[in-house]
């Protein structure tokens, strides 16, 4: 399995706030990302703050690490950025924040010029499946997300 780096932190950390992936947001979720060649995977450790039910992750929270995981597919399998246009979340069973790390996986399941599909899915620390999406995200062509959304090309995520 392959680190992926955060190109992003080598800007503005004022600028750099994403709830889901940046370590200068203090309330943020702080993931890292790793490359098994077919999925981007992301391990997290639930804190008490997220709960939504007593030890139950929020869903929420749970919603925000799907789609995080899929714009991580899409910077690095699709070669570009791009924004969410449907995250369809299906909860099948409790994660709770006082069970030990949660396994976050996403999938390019289909990519044309315009949209990417991505299946993203939540497992528990006994590697059950808790939580699943179908995220639809809308790509831009590489040279729009290059100017417009600071993207720094797919090789800045792989050393």
């Amino acid at each position: 399995m392959r680190k992926i780096r955060n190109p992003h932190l080598s800007g503005d950390p004022q600028l750099y706030r994403c709830i889901g992936c940046s370590p200068h947001n203090p309330v943020g979720l702080n993931l890292e990302f790793w490359d098994d060649g077919e999925s981007i995977i992301s391990m997290w450790q639930p804190r008490s703050e997220f709960m939504g039910w007593v030890n139950v992750l929020h869903g929420g929270i749970q919603a925000t690490l799907l789609d995080e995981i899929a714009a991580w597919v899409v910077y690095t399998k699709c070669a570009t950025a791009g924004v969410t246009a449907e995250l369809q979340v299906k909860y099948l069973k409790p994660l709770h924040t006082n069970q030990g790390e949660i396994r976050i996986e996403g999938k390019l399941v289909e990519q044309n010029k315009r949209l990417a599909i991505i299946h993203a899915k939540l497992l528990n620390d006994e590697d059950e499946l808790c939580a699943e999406a179908d995220v639809k995200y809308f790509i831009y062509p590489e040279v729009v997300a290059r100017k417009k959304f600071h993207y720094p090309g797919v090789e800045a995520f792989y050393e």
